[in-house]
């Protein structure tokens, strides 16, 4: 009997995944979400924070937003976990609440890791550098759509 051969046992095949998803889990998702909550309080810590809100209140707010609600919109461009971490930061110090979060979660996903996947996935897919610019247009303008879907959507209820 060979030793390459994978079992079919549900039970080793759920274990294996958990082994994987627990190793992505640590070495992957949570030093970014925990690199994003310390940011954001030292953001706060710093009075940047407040700076920022004073100056994207008025364009977060059409959407129901702090001003400081952009630095999750940022972060997440960067790394989806990282945003999460960092509306995670806005809510423990109640710069941010359920609301707030249920807007944002969408456009979290929808702009989510663009830089990190721009050369890795656009880049192996042989997609011409002249057309990265407007897909990245295009998922920012799906992130504001779902912002005011998500902000009719809990006024409505």
């Amino acid at each position: 009997m060979s030793n390459n051969k994978k079992s079919k046992n549900p039970f080793d095949i759920f274990i294996a995944g958990a082994r994987k998803g627990f190793t992505v889990g640590t070495t992957n998702l949570l030093p970014n979400v925990l690199m994003a909550y310390t940011l954001a309080l030292i953001l706060k810590l710093l009075g940047v924070l407040d700076f920022i809100g004073v100056v994207f209140g008025p364009i977060m707010g059409i959407f129901g937003l702090p001003g400081e609600a952009i630095t999750v919109l940022l972060t997440s461009w960067l790394s989806s976990s990282a945003g999460v971490g960092i509306a995670v930061g806005l809510m423990s110090h109640g710069t941010l609440d359920g609301t707030g979060a249920t807007i944002l979660m969408p456009a979290i996903f929808l702009i989510g890791s663009q830089l990190q996947y721009m050369g890795r996935l656009l880049g192996v897919a042989d997609v011409p550098v002249k057309y990265w610019p407007l897909l990245i247009i295009l998922s920012i303008i799906n992130a504001v759509l779902a912002m005011f879907v998500m902000r009719f959507l809990t006024l409505a209820l």
